[in-house]
C-alpha cells in the first residue's frame, strides 16, 4: 500500500504541474490542445513519475534534464536556488524545435538540491522555413527554428527577459511570435514552481528520507514488472517502410536466464536527406512507451522500466542521427513507425494509422499547429478504435469555437473517414476526414505518413487504407497533395485530410463479422 500511495504521490505532483501549465498558458496549442507534458526526476535526472500527457515528451525528457546537469557540472557552474533553464536541442535530449523543456532544480530549506522538475510545451511557432515550425522541406536542424541549448531563462526568481527575446531573434529562421513564446514560457516557469511546492510539501509531509526511498522503490518496481513482462515475450523482428522508402529494423531477443530484453535496430536505414531523422531520445521515449503498455499493473511510467533493457541504436542511422540533421517530422512521425515496429516484432497488435497527420497554417502573425487522429489497430480480442490519437501522441483537437475566433478559418467538416480501417477477425478503426475552410490568404503545410504504404494488419488481417492530402480550390479545383507539402491557401479554399485506418487483426469471417 506505501507504494501506491507514493505512486500516486508522485504522479500528483506532475498531474499539478499540467494543471498549472494548461490553465496560466497562452498559445491555443498549449492551453486548448494539451501539447505538454510534466514530470518529476531524481537528482540524477531519471524518472521518477508524470502525469498522462504526450508520450514521446516523456520518455525523452529524461535525457533533457540529464544534458543539464552534464552540462552545469562540466562548465563548473552547479545549480543555484531560483533558477531555470531552457533547452529544445534534438541532439541533447530534445525531441524537435517546438517542443521546448524547462528544466528546475529543486532545493529544500536547508539548501541541499533534492530532485528536478521538467516542463515540456510545444510552442506553436520557434521560428523555421514554415509558419507553425513544422517545415515539410527542411534539411537541416537550423531550418526548423531557433536552436536553445542549455539556456539560462530565469537567473535567481527574475526572468532575464531581454536576453531571451534576443534567443527568439537569433539565426537564420528566427521566432515569428516572441510574445506568444514568452508568454508559454512564462506558464512553464509557473508549472515548474508548482511542482517544486508540491515535491516539497511531500517531502515535509513524510520525511526526507522516506520520499527518497520511495523513489527508488518505484523504480524498483517498474523494472520487476518489466522483468516479469520478459518472462512471457517470444522474440521476433520486424521491417517497418516509410513513404519516403527509409526502413526501419528492429530485432527483439528476450533473454529468460537474465530476465533481460535486447533490442535491437541494427539495418535501419542509414541518416536521411528529408526531415524523417529522430533523435535517440525518441527512439528510446518510444521503446519506453511500448514497455508501459503491455504492463497490466497501474505503475507510473519511469526509468525503471528500462533497467532490464539493453538498446542498440546504431550511430548515424535515421534513428541516432548526426547534427546538423534535420528531426522535425522524426518526433511526430518516426516515431509512431518505431513504435508500430515493435508492436510488429512482439506480434502484439496491428499497425495503427502510423502517423500524426501534422497540420499547420499560418503567416507572419498568427501560426497554428494540429494533430489528427486516425485509426488504431486490432489485436487478439480487440477492434481498434476509430479518429483517435494513437501512441506516440495523445493531444486533442481545439475547440471549433476557438479555432475559429482565433484563426481566420472555419471547421466545414469533421467526419470519421467509415470503411478505411482494416478487415479482419477484428477490424482495425477508421480514420477520420477533417475539412478546414480557409477565409483569408495564409501559408498551410501538411507532415504525414502512410500516403503510399498501408498501416499493415497481422495474422491475417488486411492493413487499414492510405490516407490522402488534397485542397480543394475555389471555383472547384482539386490539388492532391503528397504525405509531406506546402501550399498557399486562397480565401475560399479548403484543406482535406484524409486520416489513415487501423490494420485488422486474424482472417476475417464474414458471416460472423459483417461490417
Amino acid at each position: 500500500m506505501r507504494l501506491e500511495l507514493f505512486n500516486s504521490r508522485f504522479m500528483a505532483v506532475a498531474e499539478q504541474m499540467g494543471l498549472t501549465l494548461q490553465n496560466t498558458a497562452y498559445s491555443v496549442n498549449i492551453k486548448e490542445r494539451l501539447d505538454f507534458s510534466c514530470a518529476l526526476f531524481d537528482g540524477g535526472g531519471a524518472l521518477i513519475a508524470n502525469a498522462p500527457h504526450i508520450p514521446v515528451h516523456l520518455g525523452s525528457m529524461g535525457q533533457s534534464v540529464r544534458a543539464v546537469i552534464q552540462g552545469r557540472a562540466a562548465g563548473g557552474r552547479g545549480f543555484r536556488p531560483g533558477d531555470v533553464y531552457v533547452l529544445n536541442a534534438p541532439y541533447n535530449g530534445g525531441t524537435h524545435l517546438p517542443d521546448v523543456t524547462l528544466v528546475a532544480p529543486v532545493f529544500a530549506e536547508d539548501g541541499e538540491l533534492r530532485v528536478f522538475v521538467a516542463a515540456r510545451g510545444h510552442h506553436a511557432d520557434i521560428g523555421g522555413m514554415t509558419p507553425g515550425s513544422m517545415p515539410p522541406a527542411s534539411r537541416s536542424v537550423e531550418e526548423e527554428g531557433v536552436l536553445i541549448e542549455d539556456f539560462l531563462l530565469i537567473e535567481g526568481g527574475r526572468l532575464r527577459e531581454p536576453e531571451v527575446r534576443a534567443l527568439l531573434a537569433s539565426g537564420a529562421w528566427p521566432a515569428r511570435n516572441p510574445d506568444q513564446n514568452l508568454a508559454d514560457l512564462r506558464a512553464q516557469a509557473a508549472a515548474c514552481a508548482q511542482g517544486a511546492r508540491a515535491y516539497l510539501e511531500m517531502e515535509r509531509a513524510y520525511g526526507r528520507e522516506t520520499v527518497a526511498a520511495y523513489m527508488g522503490h518505484v523504480q524498483d518496481n517498474a523494472e520487476a514488472q518489466v522483468r516479469r513482462l520478459i518472462d512471457g515475450l517470444q522474440a521476433g523482428e520486424f521491417a517497418y517502410e516509410m513513404d519516403n522508402g527509409a526502413v526501419i529494423r528492429v530485432v527483439v531477443t528476450p533473454d529468460r536466464i537474465a530476465r533481460r530484453l535486447k533490442i535491437d535496430f541494427t539495418g535501419t536505414s542509414p541518416q536521411l536527406p528529408d526531415n524523417f531523422n529522430a533523435p535517440q531520445s525518441v527512439c528510446r521515449a518510444a521503446v519506453l512507451y511500448v514497455l508501459r503498455t503491455l504492463i497490466d499493473d497501474d505503475i507510473p511510467l519511469n526509468d525503471g522500466c528500462l533497467k532490464p533493457i539493453d538498446l542498440i541504436v546504431p550511430e548515424g542511422s535515421m534513428l541516432n542521427p548526426r547534427y546538423p540533421a534535420a528531426v522535425v517530422a522524426g518526433n511526430v512521425e518516426t516515431s509512431q513507425a518505431v513504435t508500430d515496429a515493435l508492436y510488429g516484432a512482439l506480434g502484439v497488435m496491428a499497425a495503427a494509422q502510423g502517423t500524426m497527420n501534422n497540420f499547420t497554417f499560418g503567416d507572419g502573425a498568427r501560426q497554428y499547429y494540429e494533430t489528427i487522429g486516425g485509426g488504431s489497430g486490432a489485436g487478439p480480442g480487440f477492434d481498434g478504435a476509430s479518429a483517435v490519437q494513437t501512441h506516440m501522441t495523445n493531444s486533442r483537437l481545439t475547440d471549433p469555437e476557438v479555432l475559429e475566433t482565433r484563426f481566420p478559418v472555419l471547421v466545414e467538416s469533421f467526419a470519421i473517414r467509415r470503411g478505411s480501417g482494416g478487415r479482419g477477425a477484428f477490424s482495425g478503426g477508421d480514420g477520420a476526414v477533417r475539412r478546414i475552410r480557409f477565409c483569408e490568404a495564409m501559408t498551410a503545410a501538411i507532415l504525414s505518413d502512410h500516403r503510399r504504404t498501408a498501416p499493415f494488419g497481422m495474422a491475417g488481417g488486411e492493413p487499414g487504407q492510405v490516407g490522402v492530402n488534397s485542397v480543394e480550390r475555389v471555383g472547384g479545383r482539386v490539388e492532391r497533395l503528397p504525405a509531406t507539402a506546402v501550399v498557399q491557401m486562397s480565401p475560399g479554399d479548403v484543406f482535406v485530410i484524409e486520416t489513415p485506418g487501423g490494420g485488422g487483426f486474424g482472417v476475417a469471417n464474414p458471416a460472423a463479422r459483417d461490417r
